[in-house]
């Protein structure tokens, strides 16, 4: 048995789930925050047979693509510490996955 956790842009984690539950994974949803632009993530916990790891990061590749996107930087100018927003690119989305070995497997 095998533990999968991926870490999703928000943008994708519905059509993922939805991929990953036509496939009959059972999936636990957690909200959580990214660290750099603090947008939101979704954490997806994924217990799987070992037989079926491939299959599961497969559909999370396909579906969480890395994109460009702008967002404000602010940056101070003059004395009077004012503050002027400048657009910068940055990349979003995509998913950062963990596959880990499970020990035992319990469910009441």
């Amino acid at each position: 048995m095998k533990l999968i956790v991926a870490i999703v842009h928000d943008e994708d984690s519905h059509e993922l789930i939805k991929k990953l539950a036509s496939k009959e994974f059972n999936i636990t949803k957690l909200a959580s925050t990214g660290g750099f632009l603090k947008t939101g993530n979704t954490t997806l916990i994924i217990g799987v047979e070992k037989s079926k790891v491939d299959e599961a990061l497969k559909i999370i590749a396909n579906t969480c693509k890395t994109r460009k996107e702008y967002t404000m930087a602010s940056s101070m100018i003059g004395e009077t510490s004012s503050f002027i927003g400048q657009p910068i690119e940055v990349s979003v989305g995509g998913a950062t996955v963990f596959v880990l070995d499970v020990d035992q497997f319990v469910k009441f």
